[in-house]
C-alpha cells in the first residue's frame, strides 16, 4: 500500500480512559526552547516583516506577548516583553513605509497587513505601561475600519480572514479582550458586519448558489477558515449585540452554516471550495488543514453550537476531531495553518467544548509527535519561525497545554 502523501500515519496510542494531566515544567521547558530558537535564528530585518502576522515578524511579537501574560512565565515576563519589543521595531518601520505607498490590502488587512502590526503594538504598549502609545496605536487600528465599510471595497474578495473584513473583526475581538474596552464604535462595526451580509447575499444570488451567503476570493468560492466561508461566518457569529438587532441576518447565517455542515464528508472533512462538489478528491490528496478542511471549520461549528445551543453542531465538531486524529499529523511542518500544531488545536477546542479527556489526550499526543525522530522528515516551511507556518505558532499550542481549559487558536478564539 502506498503511503498517504500529506500526513504521517497515526500510530500514536489513543485515549485509554481516565483523567489526563500534563507535566507543566516539561511543557514550559519546551516552550522556552522554541522561544530561544526563534530569538536566535529569526533575523529582525525588514525583509522578514513581509507577510504580517501570518508569516512575518509581527507574529513573533504576538507569541512573545501571549507567553508573557501567562502566570507560568512570570519569571520570564520581562525577557519576553523585551524580545517582543525588538521584533516590533522593524515591523512598525515597515508598516510606516506601507502606509505611504502600499496597496489597500497592505494597509487595511489584519493578518497580512498593517492592521495586525498596530494591534500587537497597542497590546505590547499596554503591557509595558505606555498608555499614550497604546491609545495612539489603537487609533491607527480604528482608522482602518471605514475603509472596510463599502460593500465592494476589494475586488479580489474583501470578506475573508487573511486580508478581508473577517480578519479585521478577529483583530477587533482580540483587542477588546486584551484592552478591556471598545476600540471601534458600534455603528462602524455594525456597518462592516452589514456590508459582509450584503456582499454574501449579492454574490450568492448572482451565482445562484445553494448557500444563502457566499463569497469569492480570486474568483474561487472557498469554504475553509483562511480564505472562505467558514472563517467569515464564524466572525459574523462573534458579535452578539449585532446579532440581537439583526434577526434576519442571524437567520441567513444559520441557514448558511447548516448548508455548509451538510457538505461534511462521511469521514468528517469538508471540501476545499464549491467547485469540488460532486468530484471527490482522492483520499491522499484531501486537505485536512486549518486553512482548508475540518481543522479550521471546527471553529465555526463550535461557535454555532455556542450561539444556537443545538447538539448537531457539536456532533459535527466531534467528527472534525476524528478525521484530524486520523490525518492530522501533517508533513507540511509544525505550524498552525497547515501543520501539526493546527491539528492539535482541534483537540484542545473539543476539550473545551465537551470536557472529554479523550480530546486532551489526543492534543498531548500530537505535541509529543513534534519531538519524534519521524517528524524530522517533515518539510521545513518557507517561514520556519513564524506564527502561522512555523515555531511561533507551535509555541502557542504547546504553552496552551499547560492550561487547556483556557486554550484558544491564536486570533481565532470562539470562547
Amino acid at each position: 500500500m502506498s503511503h498517504p502523501k500529506r500526513y504521517f500515519l497515526n500510530k500514536l496510542p489513543d485515549y485509554p480512559g481516565g483523567d489526563v494531566t500534563s507535566d507543566k515544567s516539561e511543557i514550559k521547558g519546551r516552550v522556552m526552547d522554541l522561544v530561544q530558537t526563534i530569538a536566535h535564528k529569526w533575523k529582525k530585518n525588514h525583509q522578514n516583516c513581509d507577510g504580517g502576522l501570518y508569516v512575518g515578524l509581527p507574529g513573533a511579537v504576538f507569541t512573545f506577548l501571549r507567553l508573557a501574560k501567562l502566570p507560568e512565565f512570570a519569571a520570564e515576563r520581562s525577557q519576553l516583553l523585551q524580545q517582543a519589543t525588538e521584533y516590533l521595531k522593524p515591523s512598525l518601520e515597515c508598516a510606516q513605509q506601507t502606509r505611504s505607498r502600499g496597496s489597500k490590502v497592505d494597509v487595511a488587512a489584519f493578518i497580512l497587513g498593517n492592521g495586525g502590526v498596530y494591534a500587537v503594538a497597542a497590546v505590547l504598549s499596554k503591557e509595558l505601561g505606555n498608555i499614550a502609545e497604546c491609545s495612539s496605536y489603537l487609533s491607527q487600528f480604528g482608522q482602518l475600519a471605514p475603509m472596510l465599510t463599502p460593500v465592494d471595497w476589494l475586488s479580489c474578495g474583501g470578506d475573508e480572514y487573511l486580508v478581508g473584513r473577517a480578519g479585521y473583526l478577529a483583530g477587533l475581538l482580540w483587542l477588546q479582550e486584551e484592552i478591556g474596552s471598545s476600540v471601534v464604535d458600534d455603528s462602524t462595526v455594525f456597518a462592516i458586519l452589514d456590508a459582509m451580509i450584503e456582499s454574501g447575499q449579492k454574490y450568492s444570488a448572482a451565482r445562484r448558489c445553494p448557500i444563502p451567503l457566499m463569497y469569492q476570493y480570486y474568483k474561487t468560492e472557498y469554504l475553509g477558515a483562511a480564505h472562505g466561508l467558514a472563517g467569515i461566518l464564524q466572525m459574523l457569529l462573534s458579535f452578539p449585540k449585532w446579532l440581537s438587532v439583526r434577526p434576519q441576518a442571524q437567520e441567513l447565517i444559520k441557514r448558511s452554516v447548516d448548508v455548509l455542515m451538510s457538505l461534511q464528508t462521511p469521514t468528517g472533512n469538508f471540501p476545499c471550495a464549491m467547485d469540488e462538489l460532486g468530484r471527490q478528491r482522492q483520499e491522499e490528496d484531501e486537505l485536512v488543514h486549518w486553512c482548508h478542511g475540518a481543522p479550521g471549520t471546527v471553529y465555526l461549528l463550535g461557535k454555532a453550537y455556542k450561539v444556537f445551543q443545538e447538539q448537531k453542531y457539536l456532533n459535527a465538531c466531534v467528527k472534525c476531531g476524528e478525521v484530524t486524529w486520523q490525518k492530522g499529523l501533517l508533513k507540511k511542518g509544525p505550524g498552525i495553518c497547515h501543520g501539526v500544531a493546527g491539528s492539535g488545536y482541534v483537540f484542545l477546542t473539543l476539550y473545551r467544548l465537551t470536557g472529554d479527556h479523550r480530546h486532551l489526550h489526543r492534543a498531548l499526543q500530537f505535541s509529543y509527535f513534534l519531538k519524534f525522530p519521524e517528524f524530522q522528515q517533515a518539510h521545513t516551511p518557507d517561514s520556519p519561525y513564524s506564527l502561522f507556518e512555523g515555531l511561533a505558532g507551535t509555541a502557542c499550542f504547546i504553552a496552551d497545554l499547560m492550561n487547556p481549559i483556557q486554550a484558544s487558536f491564536p486570533l481565532f478564539n470562539i470562547f
